[in-house]
């Protein structure tokens, strides 16, 4: 790998692995909901800044207005809601491990929408080891667990919904021409507005003018939001897909690091554990099934494919959206 994309690379799984450690620390000050909105509407603003500025411009077709608002509340308000609430009694790095599980639930929501037709053993293999991830971090057997039920339940809840947004914008919105800074900044719009009527009813609480809670809310808004999706467009078109995928797996040990180093969280063996299952699990997920032989080849010439050879089924790869 050329050093540029290696750097691009590591750029964006540290931008997307601390998110949790920014939530965290934007949690001293502000209450779940309100630093989501603030979240929301820095990251839309640069984004929606960046689309302009190309001389790109939003749908306006009220059907695909309608598939953004579905999205912006699978893809965003809910799930960072929930990862926020979370937080409050949970770990950045047991919340960066969960986030990790994605895939599962992408390939699991493609599989409802009809847009993924099989799964093949290896993949069915990595859901499962996905979930007993899960299990291990949660780590249920344990007295004074690192983590409260409340805190998984939120974080897998939101792993759920994050996970299913993939393939509902893979199944409705994908390539129906909409320029991905006007649907990535339209979507982070959308989600603001849904979030701001939320406000007076669930979050609106004294906020604490915290310094180290402003800036991390800024860095999670401006950076972490709006900025790392410029540089994961710039990765897909420099770098191809495949490379943007392999974020998904930097970011999940970078989230851990983080916690232990800044926010002294445990690294107990469960949670050790956990991350190197859902790290497999990533990883067999991302290998498609293969067709089976058709028919047997009567006759094949020297160095010819035999007739019928298995060949890689299309369809959605799990974590590379």
């Amino acid at each position: 790998m050329k050093s540029g994309a290696l750097l691009r690379l590591s750029g964006l799984s540290l931008l997307w692995g601390s998110v949790f450690l920014w939530i965290k620390i934007s949690g001293y000050g502000f209450s779940p909901v309100e630093m989501v909105f603030v979240r929301l509407v820095l990251g839309a603003a640069v984004l929606m800044a960046i689309g302009l500025s190309r001389g790109q411009r939003p749908p306006r077709d009220r059907r695909l207005l309608g598939h953004m608002a579905v999205a912006a509340l699978l893809g965003n308000a809910v799930p960072w809601l929930l990862f926020a609430q979370g937080e409050v009694t949970g770990s950045s790095n047991v919340a960066g491990i969960i986030s990790g599980t994605g895939p599962v639930w992408t390939l699991g929501a493609a599989v409802l929408l009809g847009s993924e037709k099989r799964l093949g053993a290896a993949r069915i293999l990595g859901m499962a080891v996905g979930l007993l991830g899960v299990v291990l971090v949660a780590a249920p057997w344990s007295p004074g667990t690192h983590v409260s039920t409340s805190s998984v339940i939120c974080f897998v809840l939101g792993a759920v919904s994050f996970g299913s947004s993939f393939a509902y914008v893979g199944r409705f919105l994908a390539g129906r021409g909409i320029p991905v800074f006007m649907l990535a900044g339209g979507q982070l719009t959308i989600a603001a507005v849904l979030t701001l009527f939320a406000v007076p009813f669930i979050g609106l609480e004294p906020v604490e003018w915290r310094t180290d809670s402003v800036i991390a809310l800024i860095i999670l808004g401006v950076v972490c939001t709006g900025f790392a999706v410029l540089l994961n467009t710039v990765i897909i078109t420099k770098d191809g897909p495949a490379a943007a995928a392999t974020v998904i797996y930097l970011m999940t040990v970078v989230s851990v690091v983080l916690g232990a180093a800044f926010l002294g969280e445990s690294l107990g063996w469960s949670v050790l554990l956990g991350t190197a299952a859902v790290l497999v699990a990533i990883a067999l997920l991302r290998r498609k099934p293969v067709d089976k032989p058709a028919q047997q080849a009567v006759a094949t010439p020297a160095g010819a494919t035999p007739a019928g050879a298995p060949a890689p089924a299309k369809g959605l790869t799990a974590g590379a959206q």
